[in-house]
């Protein structure tokens, strides 16, 4: 079985209990349909004969019609309820998964790809459940057409079972064709996602450029392969329907054709070929089954791009927690991402400085140190635990990360700060609305942004740490200030600070630098920097090259080597910090 189908088989499951009740009126519907023309043949009968009876098979037929209304109309409720919770199950499924893969699916997946699938195709693979029930419907009445059909007159059967077969083939190859070109069609959809949040990011220095007309080029570029795709749909459900709107009257005509003949011979009668003309047309209605085909195939393509994402494998973790220690970082035969046999102890309590030029390593080896990324070879340890076996709360509290441009995620900048910090007391339910701080935990908050000399302009907010995000616009340095403080409250025992102090000016970096060397100086301290003088204040220093160590000792005696020196006044000449 394909992924894509696997994934509708769990969306069917997964459908609530509205599939239910969109399946027994589906079935209940189809069932009025087939009981409608033998009520009505025999109403017929009723009426021509020389003693017709006091209208109860014309009451049968109206209690039949009012029964399909109802069921038609439960049904367009079922099938909007039944959607909408079979595509928000898939929307938590595909973002839970998303974010518990952590940065290595941002690498294999642009943002426009991830909230494409996670949004319009989630969407369209959540309608699959109702057009798997509405179109398995359709079956009742064919098949009961059938043996409607063999009871009033075999012969009527074996013509309406070869027409049957030209229809089912007509529909499989329309829904082979169909899931092809709705992959493409989706696949153009994410890639115009993709350019548009680049453009949305960028959209100062298209500004500046003034080159909105070629951004706009660049955007919808992929918009004629979209169309082409949308016109390859149309053309094959015009080829499809047209098969079928030949087959069906033809088939049709072919059947009463024989009818007529069984008349004539007095094999039927009047009634009985009325009723075999009903049920044709019910057995023939398979070939309306096209829309449902074109719908699965939309879904299944779209299941198909989420089942990729999926395939992703998301990072578990163990039950372990830390035994009591310093913080030690061990690294012992690594490899990842462009590192290579890195062997590494990093003292407890010791900070230490990663340098290299571009694409040495440095931020990989900054994601390795707290489990942003997993090696693919070798192991990572803390204070003697492999990470992978740390349970969340674990690692969560014992590493702390700063980034060069953090993301500050929360109602209130107190939220944005204490960001996975624990609430001392009862632990909220997931999901639970934020509430307001507690006077220890905004006590933990306020003295780490003291010690990343963010408290001062956060109390000149309107309303100091409760402030909303909406409302405090900062600067990149001060935004890179709260990331600092985040950190801070954080990392009890590691501080892991990937070039997070490029946007602070020379003054606030060495206040910063002074707090990390005084009251988080018992803290292990990894911190990526461009700048020689904080290699300098560092205890050490990890020298990268072409993913390898090249050196791990203090900076002044690196500082012997020339191609030591090179890595700072190559960072100086292209600009870094």
């Amino acid at each position: 079985m394909r992924s894509s189908d696997r994934l509708v088989t769990r969306i069917v499951r997964r459908s609530g209990p509205w599939l239910g009740v969109l399946a027994v009126t589906s079935v209940t519907g189809a069932l009025a349909q087939l009981a409608l023309p033998f009520v009505l043949g025999r109403t017929v009968d009723d009426l021509v004969s020389a003693a017709p009876s006091r209208g109860m098979w014309l009451g049968a037929c109206v209690a039949i019609v009012v029964a399909a209304v109802a069921c038609d109309a439960l049904g367009v409720w079922a099938t909007g309820a039944c959607s909408a919770r079979a595509s928000e199950w898939l929307r938590h499924l595909t973002v839970r998964h998303v974010l518990g893969a952590g940065p290595a699916l941002n690498r294999r997946f642009s943002e426009g790809e991830l909230a494409t699938r996670a949004g319009v195709n989630a969407e369209e693979a959540g309608r699959a459940p109702e057009t798997l029930v509405t179109g398995a419907a359709l079956v009742i009445p064919t098949a009961g057409g059938l043996v409607a059909l063999t009871l009033i007159d075999p012969w009527l059967t074996l013509t309406l079972a070869v027409g049957l077969v030209v229809i089912v083939l007509v529909l499989r190859a329309f829904l082979r064709v169909s899931t092809t070109l709705a992959g493409g069609y989706q696949e153009a959809q994410g890639d115009i996602a993709v350019r548009l949040i680049d453009a949305l990011a960028g959209a100062r220095t298209i500004a500046a450029a003034g080159t909105l007309a070629e951004e706009k080029a660049r955007v919808l570029a992929p918009l004629p392969r979209m169309r082409a795709h949308a016109m390859e749909m149309w053309r094959a459900n015009a080829r499809a329907g047209v098969q079928a709107g030949v087959v069906v009257p033809l088939l049709e005509v072919a059947v009463l054709g024989v009818g007529g003949i069984r008349l004539a011979s007095g094999d039927l009668s009047a009634g009985e070929l009325y009723s075999a003309a009903r049920y044709v047309v019910l057995g023939a209605g398979l070939g309306s089954a096209l829309g449902y085909v074109g719908r699965l195939a939309r879904a299944r393509a779209a299941a198909g791009r989420i089942a990729e994402l999926l395939s992703e494998p998301v990072r578990t973790y163990g039950r372990r927690s830390l035994p009591p220690g310093p913080g030690r970082l061990e690294l012992r035969g690594v490899t990842a991402g462009g590192l290579s046999g890195v062997d590494l102890t990093v003292p407890g309590g010791c900070a230490v400085a990663v340098v290299g030029r571009s694409g040495a390593g440095k931020s990989v080896l900054a994601a390795l140190a707290g489990r942003l990324t997993d090696p693919s070879g070798g192991e990572v340890l803390l204070d003697g635990v492999a990470l992978p076996e740390l349970s969340r709360e674990a690692l969560g509290g014992a590493v702390g990360y700063a980034f060069e441009r953090p993301v500050l995620i929360g109602e209130t900048v107190a939220d944005a700060l204490g960001l996975g910090l624990p609430e001392p007391g009862p632990a909220r339910p997931p999901g639970s609305p934020e509430t307001p701080q507690s006077p220890e935990r905004l006590e933990t908050l306020r003295a780490a942004a003291r010690a990343a000399c963010a408290d001062a302009f956060v109390r000149r907010l309107p309303a100091g740490y409760g402030t909303p995000l909406a409302d405090a616009p900062m600067s990149g340095g001060e935004r890179q200030r709260l990331g600092l403080a985040r950190a801070f409250a954080h990392g009890r025992r590691l501080l892991v600070l990937d070039d997070a102090t490029s946007s602070l000016d020379t003054l606030t970096e060495r206040r910063v630098s002074e707090a990390l060397t005084g009251e988080l100086g018992g803290r292990t301290r990894l911190i990526v920097t461009h700048r020689a003088a904080t290699a300098a204040a560092a205890d050490r220093v990890i020298w990268l090259e072409d993913g390898r160590v090249r050196g791990y000792d203090r900076h002044r005696a690196l500082w012997d080597d020339p191609r030591y020196r090179a890595v700072f006044q190559a960072a100086d000449r292209t600009g870094a910090p």
